[in-house]
Formats: structure tokens, sequence, C-alpha cells
């Protein structure tokens, strides 16, 4: 039984709190395994912070190493990461829950707030069944993907057996889905820089762990054709639609200021997948299929306002969110031309999610700028200034692209972006929520009064 001053403890803590605590046991404890002999190769020793740093980048899915992942760890270990990009890219209360339903235990009502603080979820109808469903949806993907993958590694001949093309494909499969960036290749995918079907299949699977699990689920209601009238909701429209919109937008900007500079020489297909694969790992994927410092300085800034924009809610992606992008937008749209709502497909969105839109946006800007100059003051040496806010930018959109400075850093620099990356996963609205605490509506309200803006 628990005693009366645990249980009073636990009834101060908020879902939120006890989800950010989560997290932070699921680095430590996943520190404590990448630092254990088993989990490494003959000849190879990490340190501590080499550990809490790979541990924090695994579980925070973003992927950017100080360590040849391919070299440095055991099966075990790769095993090990495997895990921990499941338990970071589907979610901590997802697997916890799951695990506890093939128990026979039932989910009680804390359990069920946990669980809508750790899907974005505004209602407690419906939570198991939305875990279970995003369960299993994430296995089908990562086994259909690693199935294609095992199939074609064998067939095209870069494996000689079944085994090492599967091992090969199931870690890249499940690395791709939760955005975990992490690869056993040994140079991330310049590898296969030239074979669009691998870069096809992990453009796809980025996408579909990028793009949010409510969009999957509703997507999955479409097409199931089980409601006549089915209609999406405002979230999944404008969630798909800036999505897809950054894609394009960031295929088609990279590919203007490089074509004369990078591109010069080489085919229009080469062109556009190096343009369209980098615009979609920037989501939030972190795999590379080229060296990130033979871009110019333009695409590397717009590379990182990609990353801090990143991936949408409720999926395994960090950065601010594309629908915390697309409100702010629609927000400065509607103001301008005089409106005193902010409007989208014949709805109206909320004020309190407006208000929020630009909270996240600011303190994430906030953040990064604090970043850059920590991370500056840090590395006082010849790092030049746009590779290092490249550096921030990937660990607060857990995207973890990086122009190669990471493995250079002191230990002030990892702390520096081991904290980033902590925060890019659970998300800047959960920063600034586990300073709450569960108190009562206040019940006195003061006159309000104009101040000047602007």
């Amino acid at each position: 039984m628990r005693s009366p001053q645990l249980h009073k403890l636990l009834n101060r803590i908020t879902p939120t709190q006890f989800i950010v605590l989560g997290y932070l046991a699921a680095v430590i404890v996943s520190t404590v395994i990448l630092r254990l002999p088993i989990s490494w190769r003959e000849g190879v020793r990490l340190s501590w912070m080499d550990a809490l740093f790979t541990a924090t980048s695994a579980v925070s899915v973003t992927g950017l190493t100080i360590v040849n992942t391919a070299e440095s760890f055991s099966g075990f270990g790769k095993v090990a990461l495997l895990c921990m990009f499941q338990l970071g890219g589907i979610g901590i209360m997802t697997l916890g829950i799951f695990l506890w339903l093939i128990l026979g235990r039932n989910i009680s009502l804390s359990y069920r707030k946990l669980i809508m603080v750790d899907q974005n979820q505004s209602t407690l109808s419906g939570l198991v069944q939305l875990l279970k469903i995003v369960f299993v949806l994430a296995l089908i993907i990562e086994g259909a993907g690693a199935l294609l993958l095992t199939v074609y590694f064998k067939l095209s001949g870069y494996y000689d057996d079944w085994l090492t093309a599967f091992v090969h494909s199931m870690f890249h499969a499940v690395s791709s889905f939760t955005n975990a960036g992490f690869d056993i290749f040994g140079s991330s995918m310049i590898r296969y820089n030239a074979d669009y079907f691998i870069q096809l299949v992990t453009i796809l699977l980025l996408i579909l762990g990028a793009i949010g699990f409510p969009v999957l689920i509703e997507l999955r209601e479409y097409l199931s054709g089980r409601h006549r009238h089915f209609r999406f909701s405002l979230y999944t429209k404008m969630t798909a639609i800036m999505f897809f919109l950054l894609i394009v937008v960031g295929t088609v900007f990279i590919w203007l200021l490089e074509k004369d500079l990078h591109y010069s020489g080489m085919t229009w297909h080469e062109q556009f997948f190096y343009s369209l694969f980098n615009s979609v790992t920037t989501r939030s994927g972190g795999l590379a299929t080229m060296d990130m410092n033979s871009y110019s300085m333009p695409t590397l800034l717009l590379l990182s306002v990609l990353m801090f924009i990143g991936a949408s809610p409720s999926s395994a992606g960090g950065g601010i969110r594309t629908t915390t992008f697309a409100v702010v937008l629609l927000a400065l749209v509607n103001y301008a031309i005089g409106r005193s709502e902010v409007r989208s497909f014949h709805r109206t969105i909320k004020q309190e999610d407006v208000s929020k839109s630009f909270i996240v946006f600011t303190a994430a800007a906030l953040l990064v700028i604090t970043g850059t100059i920590l991370l500056t003051y840090t590395e006082q040496s010849s790092i030049p200034l746009v590779a290092i806010f490249f550096e921030i930018c990937s660990a607060f959109g857990t995207s973890g692209l990086s122009l190669g400075i990471t493995g250079d850093l002191t230990s002030g620099g990892k702390w520096v972006l081991v904290i980033v990356m902590f925060i890019g996963r659970i998300g800047m609205l959960s920063l600034l929520f586990i300073f709450r605490q569960n108190r009562r509506k206040p019940r006195i309200h003061y006159p309000k009064e104009d101040i000047i803006i602007g």
C-alpha cells in the first residue's frame, strides 16, 4: 500500500510533470544501459558523458551522435537503441499502457489523464483504443518498411545473406519511422545517394512518422469506408497541408539556392532527389545522403528554419510543430486584413490555441537563441556561427542533421545539446506546464487596461 506521504506527493504532481519525469527516467536508465560493457564492441569504451548524450539523442529521437553507431555498439547495444527509438518515437505512455493491457490490468482515470497529455488530446474518451491503434499502426508501418528493404537489399546485392539484410533493414526502418536518425551503415545514407528506391522508402517512412498519429488515424478511418459521410477534422487539414507545403517549398528553394553551386553539373534527377530528401529529413529525420557542409550558407540557414519548425504534433518529431507555424501565419494574415478572429476552412480557431501558438513560437525562439549563445560560449574556438546555429536547430527540432561538429564539442557544449534535445522531445508547452500546479481558478479578476504595442 502507498504511504500517505507518497500518495500526497503523487497528487501534487500534474500529468505533464509526470510525463516529463517519465522521459527523464527513460534517459537515465538508457544512459546506464549504454554504459554497460555489454553494449560496446570489443575495444570500444564510452564515457558517462558519451553514454548520456547518446541516450538522450536516442530517447528524444534526435540522431545527433558523438560516436559511430555501427562501429561502437554491439548487437545488444543496437537492440537497446532500437528500444529507445520506439520509446521516444511512439511515446512513453503508449508503450507503458500497452504493456499494462498485456498484463490484464485496468486503466485508471489517473492513467487516462496521462495518456491525454502525452497524446495532446482534449478529451478522456477513447484514449485506450487510441493507443492500441497507434501501437499497431507503428508496428505495421515499420514491419512493411523492413520487409521491403530486406528483399531489396538482398536481391540488389547490398548484403550476401538474408539475416544481415534483415538486421540492417529493421534498424533502418525503425530509425526512419521514429525519425531517430541513427544508422548502422556507418555513414548515414551517403552510400545510397544514387539509389532512389531506398530513398523513396526512407522518405515515406520519415513522412509517416513525422506527420502525426492523429492524421494517420483519420486517414485510416477514411480509407476503411465505414463512415459514408466522413469529414477530416480542421486539425488534419491544417497539418497535412502545412506539412506537405513545407516539403514542396523546401525542395524548391533548396534547388533554387544550389542549382548553380553544389548542384552544378548534376543531372536533373540527382538535383531533385537531393533537394527532396533534404527537405523531408529536416522535418525531424536526421538521415543524410550527402555531406551538409557542401551546401552554401543560405541553404544551411533555410534548413535550420525547417528544422526549427519540425514535425507535426503527436508525432515522433520535435520543433515548434507544423500547426503552430500554420496558426501563427494565419493569425498574421487575418490581423493584416482586419479580422478580429483567426479563420481557416470555414472554421474559427480558438483564441486560446492562437495564444498557445505565439507562446510556443516565442519560447522556442528564445530557447534557440539562448542555446546558440551558450554553445558559442562553451566552444570558444574556430567553429563558425552558422554551424553552431545549425546544430542547435537540429537538436531542438530533434532532426539530427549536423555539419560535423558534434564529436568535437566540449563537455559544456554537449550538456547544452542534451538539454535542448530533451526539451525538443517533450515540447515547449510541456516545458512551460511543468511549472504549473493543480490550483483552482482565481476568484479575483483585476481591471483591464490598454498598453502601447509595436
